[in-house]
Protein backbone atom coordinates (compact mmCIF):
# COMPACT_ATOMS: atom_id res chain seq x y z
CA UNK A 1 0.00 0.00 0.00
CA UNK A 2 1.30 3.35 -1.19
CA UNK A 3 1.73 6.00 1.91
CA UNK A 4 -0.76 8.39 -0.33
CA UNK A 5 -3.34 5.35 0.74
CA UNK A 6 -4.16 6.20 3.89
CA UNK A 7 -2.42 10.06 4.06
CA UNK A 8 -4.57 13.04 6.12
CA UNK A 9 -3.56 15.78 4.18
CA UNK A 10 -3.70 19.35 5.58
CA UNK A 11 -3.64 22.37 3.20
CA UNK A 12 -2.02 25.80 3.19
CA UNK A 13 -2.17 29.25 0.63
CA UNK A 14 1.14 29.94 1.80
CA UNK A 15 0.58 33.72 0.11
CA UNK A 16 -2.40 34.20 1.90
CA UNK A 17 -1.14 32.61 5.53
CA UNK A 18 1.93 34.31 5.47
CA UNK A 19 0.47 37.75 4.59
CA UNK A 20 2.51 38.16 1.44
CA UNK A 21 1.38 41.44 -0.39
CA UNK A 22 -1.53 40.94 -3.12
CA UNK A 23 0.85 42.22 -6.00
CA UNK A 24 4.11 41.24 -6.51
CA UNK A 25 6.90 44.25 -6.52
CA UNK A 26 9.81 42.04 -7.35
CA UNK A 27 11.62 43.67 -4.63
CA UNK A 28 13.88 41.80 -2.39
CA UNK A 29 13.01 38.42 -0.88
CA UNK A 30 11.07 38.10 2.12
CA UNK A 31 11.49 35.07 3.57
CA UNK A 32 7.93 34.65 5.04
CA UNK A 33 8.06 30.88 4.51
CA UNK A 34 9.52 30.30 7.86
CA UNK A 35 6.70 31.43 9.08
CA UNK A 36 4.84 27.93 7.95
CA UNK A 37 7.23 25.80 10.22
CA UNK A 38 5.14 26.25 13.18
CA UNK A 39 2.07 25.09 11.21
CA UNK A 40 4.45 21.66 10.28
CA UNK A 41 4.19 21.23 14.05
CA UNK A 42 0.45 21.98 14.55
CA UNK A 43 -0.78 19.56 11.73
CA UNK A 44 0.87 16.85 12.91
CA UNK A 45 -0.99 17.29 16.29
CA UNK A 46 -3.65 17.15 14.66
CA UNK A 47 -3.13 13.78 13.15
CA UNK A 48 -1.95 14.48 9.48
CA UNK A 49 0.95 13.13 8.06
CA UNK A 50 0.29 14.69 4.21
CA UNK A 51 0.87 18.56 3.15
CA UNK A 52 -0.99 20.20 0.16
CA UNK A 53 1.06 23.48 -0.07
CA UNK A 54 0.65 25.87 -3.16
CA UNK A 55 1.00 27.68 -5.30
CA UNK A 56 4.55 28.51 -4.65
CA UNK A 57 6.04 29.64 -7.91
CA UNK A 58 6.77 32.94 -8.40
CA UNK A 59 3.68 34.94 -9.75
CA UNK A 60 2.43 38.54 -10.15
CA UNK A 61 -0.51 38.19 -7.44
CA UNK A 62 -2.89 35.10 -6.19
CA UNK A 63 -0.04 32.47 -7.28
CA UNK A 64 -1.76 31.10 -10.33
CA UNK A 65 -0.61 33.19 -12.94
CA UNK A 66 2.88 31.71 -12.67
CA UNK A 67 5.68 33.77 -14.38
CA UNK A 68 8.61 31.29 -13.37
CA UNK A 69 8.10 27.86 -12.69
CA UNK A 70 11.69 26.67 -11.15
CA UNK A 71 11.58 29.76 -8.29
CA UNK A 72 9.86 30.24 -5.29
CA UNK A 73 7.87 33.32 -5.30
CA UNK A 74 10.12 36.31 -3.93
CA UNK A 75 7.43 37.14 -1.40
CA UNK A 76 7.79 33.50 0.15
CA UNK A 77 11.93 33.54 0.34
CA UNK A 78 14.52 31.83 -2.01
CA UNK A 79 14.48 28.08 -3.49
CA UNK A 80 17.00 27.31 -0.43
CA UNK A 81 13.89 28.17 1.97
CA UNK A 82 11.60 25.96 0.40
CA UNK A 83 14.01 23.19 0.51
CA UNK A 84 14.68 23.52 4.04
CA UNK A 85 10.50 23.79 4.53
CA UNK A 86 10.60 20.35 2.62
CA UNK A 87 13.24 19.03 4.68
CA UNK A 88 11.66 20.28 7.57
CA UNK A 89 8.59 18.08 7.25
CA UNK A 90 10.12 15.29 6.34
CA UNK A 91 11.96 15.36 9.81
CA UNK A 92 8.28 15.39 11.10
CA UNK A 93 7.34 12.38 8.56
CA UNK A 94 5.45 15.01 6.68
CA UNK A 95 4.85 14.04 3.25
CA UNK A 96 4.64 17.14 0.50
CA UNK A 97 2.98 17.93 -2.21
CA UNK A 98 3.01 21.11 -4.60
CA UNK A 99 0.83 22.72 -6.78
CA UNK A 100 1.03 22.33 -10.22
CA UNK A 101 -0.51 24.98 -12.49
CA UNK A 102 0.21 23.32 -15.81
CA UNK A 103 -2.78 24.54 -17.75
CA UNK A 104 -2.31 28.05 -17.81
CA UNK A 105 0.70 31.10 -16.76
CA UNK A 106 1.10 34.37 -16.30
CA UNK A 107 1.07 36.74 -19.28
CA UNK A 108 3.90 38.50 -17.54
CA UNK A 109 5.86 35.34 -17.22
CA UNK A 110 9.29 34.48 -18.57
CA UNK A 111 7.69 32.14 -21.07
CA UNK A 112 5.07 34.94 -22.39
CA UNK A 113 6.27 38.05 -21.09
CA UNK A 114 3.92 40.57 -22.45
CA UNK A 115 5.30 43.37 -20.89
CA UNK A 116 9.34 42.60 -21.45
CA UNK A 117 10.13 42.64 -17.44
CA UNK A 118 12.14 39.73 -17.82
CA UNK A 119 15.68 39.15 -20.06
CA UNK A 120 15.26 37.04 -22.88
CA UNK A 121 12.54 36.80 -25.70
CA UNK A 122 9.11 35.31 -24.16
CA UNK A 123 6.08 34.56 -26.91
CA UNK A 124 4.46 37.83 -26.66
CA UNK A 125 7.64 39.26 -28.21
CA UNK A 126 8.26 37.68 -31.13
CA UNK A 127 7.14 34.23 -33.10
CA UNK A 128 11.08 33.80 -32.96
CA UNK A 129 10.58 32.92 -29.11
CA UNK A 130 11.42 28.99 -27.61
CA UNK A 131 8.10 29.58 -25.95
CA UNK A 132 6.20 30.49 -29.14
CA UNK A 133 4.75 27.39 -29.63
CA UNK A 134 3.61 27.16 -26.17
CA UNK A 135 0.53 29.08 -27.00
CA UNK A 136 -1.97 29.44 -29.57
CA UNK A 137 -2.26 33.07 -30.96
CA UNK A 138 -5.19 34.56 -33.31
CA UNK A 139 -3.57 36.84 -33.46
CA UNK A 140 -0.51 37.52 -33.11
CA UNK A 141 0.72 38.88 -30.43
CA UNK A 142 -2.42 41.08 -28.91
CA UNK A 143 -5.45 37.85 -28.79
CA UNK A 144 -4.43 34.02 -27.75
CA UNK A 145 -6.32 31.53 -25.86
CA UNK A 146 -6.57 32.25 -22.39
CA UNK A 147 -7.77 30.16 -19.31
CA UNK A 148 -11.65 30.80 -19.41
CA UNK A 149 -10.86 34.27 -21.04
CA UNK A 150 -8.79 35.52 -18.59
CA UNK A 151 -6.27 37.46 -20.70
CA UNK A 152 -3.77 37.07 -17.44
CA UNK A 153 -3.51 33.68 -18.15
CA UNK A 154 -2.50 32.71 -21.53
CA UNK A 155 -3.35 28.76 -21.87
CA UNK A 156 -0.23 26.95 -22.79
CA UNK A 157 -0.75 23.76 -25.55
CA UNK A 158 -0.02 20.91 -23.14
CA UNK A 159 0.30 18.90 -26.21
CA UNK A 160 3.53 20.83 -27.76
CA UNK A 161 6.16 18.94 -27.29
CA UNK A 162 8.71 21.31 -25.85
CA UNK A 163 5.76 22.33 -23.41
CA UNK A 164 6.01 18.52 -22.31
CA UNK A 165 9.50 18.45 -22.30
CA UNK A 166 9.65 21.73 -19.74
CA UNK A 167 7.64 20.34 -17.57
CA UNK A 168 7.91 16.88 -17.58
CA UNK A 169 9.91 14.81 -19.99
CA UNK A 170 13.73 16.55 -19.65
CA UNK A 171 16.05 15.73 -17.04
CA UNK A 172 15.60 18.69 -15.33
CA UNK A 173 12.06 19.04 -16.30
CA UNK A 174 10.08 21.01 -13.80
CA UNK A 175 7.95 18.19 -12.42
CA UNK A 176 11.66 16.34 -11.83
CA UNK A 177 13.69 19.77 -10.47
CA UNK A 178 11.29 19.64 -7.40
CA UNK A 179 10.98 16.07 -6.73
CA UNK A 180 14.46 16.20 -6.11
CA UNK A 181 14.35 19.16 -4.75
CA UNK A 182 12.18 16.65 -2.03
CA UNK A 183 8.40 16.89 -2.93
CA UNK A 184 6.61 14.05 -2.60
CA UNK A 185 4.19 14.83 -5.42
CA UNK A 186 2.02 17.07 -7.36
CA UNK A 187 -1.58 18.69 -6.80
CA UNK A 188 -2.80 19.59 -10.56
CA UNK A 189 -4.67 22.46 -10.68
CA UNK A 190 -7.67 22.31 -12.78
CA UNK A 191 -6.46 18.61 -13.44
CA UNK A 192 -10.15 18.03 -15.24
CA UNK A 193 -8.45 20.08 -18.35
CA UNK A 194 -4.99 18.42 -18.62
CA UNK A 195 -4.95 15.87 -21.39
CA UNK A 196 -5.10 12.18 -20.03
CA UNK A 197 -2.01 11.58 -21.13
CA UNK A 198 -0.58 14.76 -19.85
CA UNK A 199 -1.26 13.29 -16.44
CA UNK A 200 -0.01 9.95 -17.27
CA UNK A 201 3.27 11.08 -18.12
CA UNK A 202 3.62 13.16 -15.02
CA UNK A 203 2.81 9.65 -12.97
CA UNK A 204 5.45 7.96 -15.16
CA UNK A 205 8.61 11.11 -14.30
CA UNK A 206 7.31 10.60 -10.99
CA UNK A 207 7.99 7.22 -10.47
CA UNK A 208 11.14 7.18 -12.17
CA UNK A 209 12.23 9.81 -9.44
CA UNK A 210 11.06 8.03 -6.70
CA UNK A 211 14.02 6.92 -4.53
Amino acid sequence: MAWYDEAIFYHIYPLGLCGAEKQNTYEGVSHRLNDCLPWVDHLVSLGCNALYIGPLFESVGHGYETTDYKKLDCRLGTNEDLKNFVTYCHKKNVHVIFDGVFNHTGSQSRYFNADGFYPGVGAAQSTDSPYFNWFSFHPWPTDYDAWWGIMTLPAVQENEPDYRDFIIRGQDSVVRHWLRAGASGWRLDVADELPDDFIAEIRTAMRSEER
